[in-house]
């Protein structure tokens, strides 16, 4: 026995009205969009292999040894905590130009490298004359 079974017409979506209601967003945003303001971004120079004669740097440049701890050296002599700053213009003054060179531990913590930076800076030295090389563990 057959049964007669209602034909249902399938649903059809206006697209012509979607595209549309499309358009008028699109508009829309576009009108009420607001532009990032650019951020300032800190410039830093740091030297390139070019600049540093290798073999030839350790031998014309006191060392500023820092190890992973954060215990600072100026050519062999210990810097107390805080004292760096200090210690570099003694430094500069009976020194006069001498240049210096920063060795550094890769365990050193970031914060322990600026703030060796800064008091290169208060000494009126400019970082970017002090190249930096990053040691693992003491060795090269």
């Amino acid at each position: 026995m057959k049964f007669y079974r209602i034909q249902r017409q399938a649903a059809q979506v206006p697209i012509v009205s979607l595209i549309d209601i499309l358009f008028i967003l699109l508009v829309f945003f576009i009108v009420t969009m607001t532009f990032k303001k650019p951020r300032e971004v800190l410039e830093i120079e740091l030297p390139t292999v070019k600049e540093i004669a290798s073999g030839k740097v350790s031998d014309s440049r006191s060392v500023i040894a820092v190890d992973a701890l954060g215990n600072v050296t100026l050519d062999g002599i210990s810097v107390p905590e805080g004292l760096l700053g200090s210690y570099l213009s003694a430094f500069q003054k009976q020194n006069p130009g001498r240049k210096l060179e920063l060795e550094a531990d890769r365990r050193l913590p970031l914060e322990r490298l600026l703030q060796v930076w800064d008091a290169l800076s208060k000494a009126g030295i400019k970082i970017k004359d002090v190249p930096a090389r990053i040691k693992a563990g003491g060795q090269d």
